[in-house]
Formats: structure tokens, C-alpha cells, sequence
């Protein structure tokens, strides 16, 4: 049995054929399937025609969220609902070829417990966007002991066993490639170039992505706040080396000494940033700690379609 989890957004021009190539792939390598689509809120027709996909195909599962709750927290409910022995997760837009499943497949049944795509190419993104995606994922590893896998996103198969992990981390600032190479296991890429969407528009603007990668660093590293220790460390140093600097020229230099505030006012602005860079540091793990705190779902489900059991939240 193999289970593929699809989230979501606004994604009407784009769920029937992914359906349809998802399906394709499917009955030819896993006659016993199911493809679990996730709406995460969306406000355009995605939903109705998850409806009539789901009417027309006993092998389709939805999950509609009661408003968008985030991509991670969409791949989150999918995972925590699939029955199959391995399970597929990609994204809806179809920049992840469907047919690639059939190769991670194949490598599940060699023995791998998790097959990651790693991307080769990245088709229809611009300069910038590429240059982020870089530096990002080679920063996060200087950053965090966990090894992830570069160029990577989270499109993968994952076996029962490590799905079965997965469920039980609750934590609501969630980098599901970070957990994944976190629990570990046997775990193998397969490589491929990504494509352009088919249709519409990408649903992480910088904004997001922004968030996404601060998430990701402060949810697997504590080296923000070592390095704001150090950055606290070596401001106190040059601010006494100022000092001493001062009492020098006052007592030694009296007549040569240029009175002015050009120095104090390039002291002032230096220790006050770094004391606002540190506690925005600090603000960080601890906004992370507060949401926990909660104790709220990570997500609520205002619709079930073609599931046997009706729960509403998790």
C-alpha cells in the first residue's frame, strides 16, 4: 500500500492533472494506493473539485482544512492520516514530477527507508530566488548538527517506520525535512530537474520564504544565540578598550585630545545594535517557546471526504 500526500493552496488549474499523472503512475507500479489531498484553506475552486475527483476515484482521500494553517502543517495532517507502508509527499503545483514516485519506489524496495529528490535544476525561478535557495540550505548546515540534505525540498517517500516517527513530534515550528533527516534511517536521493509551475502563481513569495528559513534555523540550532554571546562578548571588549583609550587621552593627552561626540555617538549606535540584534535572537527562541506553551492543535479539519473515521483536529 502506497499513500501520496498532496498539499494544497488555491491550486484549481492544477489538482485534475495532477491527479490524473499521480493516478497514472500509481495503478502501473502500486495498484494499492491512495493520494490524500490536503486543502489548506483555499478560497478559489480547489475544493470543489477535489470533490468531484474524490466522487470519481475511491482511491482519493481530502482533508479541508477550517482555514490555511501553513504548508508544513498541511504535509503535517496528510502524513498523520496515511495507512500506506510507505508514503509519498509533493507538492500540488507539478513542479515535482509525479512520475518520479515510480524510481523512489523502486529504492523503498531496496531498503531504504526514505528517498529525498534532490534537485539538479531549478526551472522557472529567477536569479535571486536560486541564489537564496542556495545560500540557505548551506547555511543551515554550518548552522545545526542535524546532516539535511542540500537542494532538497519535501518531495520524498518516507517508509512506515519513519512516518510512524514523524507522528509523534508535535512541535508546532515544523521543518519536515529537518525532522526527517533528524529521526534518521536508511535514506538515499534520487536526483531530477525541477520544472516550471503549470499554471498559477508560486505560494512562497520572499516574505514566506524568509520565515520559513528563520523557522527552520531557530526550530534545529542554538548557534543564533552562541553567536549573539560572542557578538556580546566582543562589543563589551571594544567598548572597554574604549574606555581605557579614554582615560589615556584624558590623562596623557590632555592638550592634543579633540573634544567631540563623533566617538561616543559611533559607540552608542554599536553596542545599541548589537543589544537589539541579540535580543532579537533571544525573541525568536523565545516567541517559539510561547506558542508552544499553548498546547493548541496544530491544525483543525472542518471536512473529511472518503475517510472512514471523523476526526476534527490534531
Amino acid at each position: 500500500m502506497i499513500s501520496v500526500v498532496v498539499p494544497v493552496f488555491n491550486e484549481e488549474a492544477n489538482v485534475e492533472e495532477m491527479h490524473r499523472r499521480c493516478s497514472a503512475v500509481l495503478i502501473a507500479g502500486a495498484p494499492a494506493h491512495e493520494i490524500i489531498f490536503v486543502d489548506d484553506g483555499s478560497t478559489d475552486s480547489t475544493l470543489n473539485k477535489l470533490r468531484k475527483i474524490a466522487a470519481s476515484d475511491e482511491h482519493v482521500k481530502v482533508l479541508c482544512f477550517s482555514r490555511n494553517f501553513g504548508h508544513q502543517l498541511a504535509v503535517t495532517a496528510g502524513l498523520e492520516h496515511a495507512t500506506g507502508d510507505a508514503t509519498v509527499v509533493i507538492d500540488g503545483d507539478l513542479q515535482d514530477p509525479p512520475e518520479l514516485i515510480q524510481e523512489m519506489i523502486d529504492k523503498w524496495r531496496q531498503g531504504y527507508q526514505v528517498v529525498y529528490a534532490e534537485r539538479q535544476k531549478r526551472r522557472g525561478e529567477g536569479i535571486l530566488k536560486k541564489a537564496t535557495a542556495f545560500f540557505f540550505y548551506r547555511i543551515l548546515r554550518l548552522l545545526t548538527t542535524t546532516h539535511i540534505p542540500v537542494d532538497t525540498g519535501d518531495f520524498r517517500l518516507m517508509d512506515k517506520a519513519v512516518v510512524d516517527s514523524l507522528k509523534k513530534m508535535k512541535e508546532r515550528s515544523r521543518f519536515i525535512r529537518g525532522l526527517v533527516s533528524w529521526v534518521g534511517f536508511r535514506q538515499t536521493p534520487v536526483k531530477f530537474e525541477r520544472k516550471e509551475r503549470l499554471s498559477g502563481e508560486t505560494k512562497f513569495p520572499y516574505r514566506k520564504m524568509i520565515r520559513f528559513g528563520l523557522s527552520a534555523i531557530f526550530s534545529f540550532s542554538d548557534k543564533p544565540l552562541r553567536i549573539a554571546t560572542f557578538l556580546g562578548i566582543g562589543a563589551s571588549g571594544l567598548g572597554f578598550a574604549m574606555i581605557v583609550w579614554g582615560l589615556y587621552s584624558k590623562l596623557f593627552m590632555a592638550e592634543t585630545t579633540v573634544k567631540g561626540w563623533t566617538s561616543v555617538f559611533v559607540a552608542v549606535l554599536f553596542l545599541g545594535g548589537m543589544q537589539l540584534f541579540t535580543i532579537g535572537i533571544i525573541g525568536e527562541y523565545i516567541s517559539r517557546i510561547y506558542e508552544e506553551s499553548k498546547g493548541r492543535p496544530l491544525y483543525i479539519i472542518s471536512e473529511k471526504i472518503n475517510f472512514e473515521q471523523d476526526n476534527t483536529q490534531s
